[in-house]
């Protein structure tokens, strides 16, 4: 008997209360026997402290997925590209540029901008989940809901895959620190120019024409950076085939040398490779200079200036373009319209 009994108050405790019996309306449907009562506790207690406990662990889960994701991207970054440098050249590179172990300006630009964006999305997905558990516990029955929110992401994810690529690629390009403002980069071998501004959307180069280009992240295939940690300087210079090679080889490094010691965007001491390439006009000599990032085009135009000067005092030509010109005098022979063999002939060079 006693069983019965039991078994017939835990059906009416469903009946009441529902399959997932709440403790308020528990307490309440046995200390009164009241199905009315019950309810309202059920209502007045249950829900709102549901609700509250909900609220609570979305918040304190917000918080922490928070703090990781900052973290996260600050060890990601720290495992990027580290270029090793000599004492020298790290003793004259602006503290900026330089991978250390402590957060540069530059790496803490892209943290910031990634953790903005990540902290968003994941805040967004954590208070939707917490908002769906808060409508199931008032009685809402959410499958339909879920239903609905799933083919509506499937349906935005078609119609978004380009976008979704854009974005994805947007964030490897930050965190690989790639190139970042400031940077003067090659997109595919097609547009070159200064990074002006880089979203996870697009990237925006000035070239120097002054044309302003917007490309998306996902069409960039690869990126030639010109500015990253230091740049060099390749300057290429002709002189003739009669110049004594050793003179001019000293003019030129002479020249770089000065500039060396005189401007403080230059790293390193001035590197003579000598002769480059045997061309048509004359004999093509290289020089190479390390020097601060995207400060190469100007020191380039600057030191071939200084050449120019330096040859003209020393007497070293600078080719110009030459061919030479056979001229042939005398009548044509009869009949085929050739000069005859014993025809004089003259060379001249132009």
């Amino acid at each position: 008997m006693p069983f019965l009994l039991a078994q017939i108050s835990e059906e009416r405790l469903m009946r009441v209360c529902g399959e997932e019996t709440a403790p308020g309306c528990r307490a309440a449907l046995e200390a009164t026997g009241n199905a009315q009562f019950a309810q309202a506790a059920k209502w007045l207690l249950d829900a709102p402290l549901t609700i509250l406990l909900i609220v609570v662990v979305a918040w304190v889960a917000n918080r922490l997925t928070r703090r990781m994701i900052k973290r996260g991207l600050r060890h990601l970054s720290s495992g990027g590209l580290r270029e090793r440098l000599g004492s020298s050249v790290r003793r004259r590179t602006p503290e900026a540029f330089l991978e250390t172990g402590e957060t540069s300006m530059r790496g803490e630009q892209r943290i910031e901008a990634l953790t903005s964006v990540l902290r968003s999305a994941t805040t967004f997905a954590i208070w939707l989940i917490a908002g769906f558990m808060i409508l199931g516990a008032v009685g809402v029955n959410i499958a339909p809901l879920l239903a609905g929110a799933g083919i509506l992401g499937v349906a935005l994810g078609f119609g978004s895959q380009k976008l979704v690529q854009d974005f994805l690629s947007g964030m490897f390009i930050l965190v690989e620190d790639q190139y970042g403002v400031g940077d003067v980069v090659d997109l595919d071998l097609e547009t070159v120019g200064t990074v002006e501004a880089v979203s996870l959307r697009t990237t925006r180069l000035r070239s120097v024409d002054g044309t302003v280009w917007h490309v998306p992240n996902g069409e960039i295939r690869r990126v030639g950076n010109k500015s990253q940690h230091w740049s060099r300087v390749l300057m290429d210079v002709e002189v003739a085939y009669e110049s004594d090679i050793g003179h001019a080889k000293a003019v030129m490094k002479t020249a770089a040398d000065e500039m060396w010691r005189e401007d403080t965007d230059i790293l390193e001491e001035p590197d003579m490779w000598g002769v480059q390439n045997l061309n048509p006009n004359g004999v093509l000599l290289r020089l190479t200079i390390k020097t601060t990032p995207s400060q190469q085009f100007r020191i380039s135009r600057s030191l071939l200036e200084r050449i120019k000067g330096r040859f003209d005092t020393e007497g070293i030509e600078i080719p110009f373009p030459q061919q030479t010109v056979w001229h042939r005098e005398g009548p044509p022979a009869e009949g085929n319209g050739h000069a005859p063999a014993h025809d004089a002939s003259a060379r001249r060079t132009v």
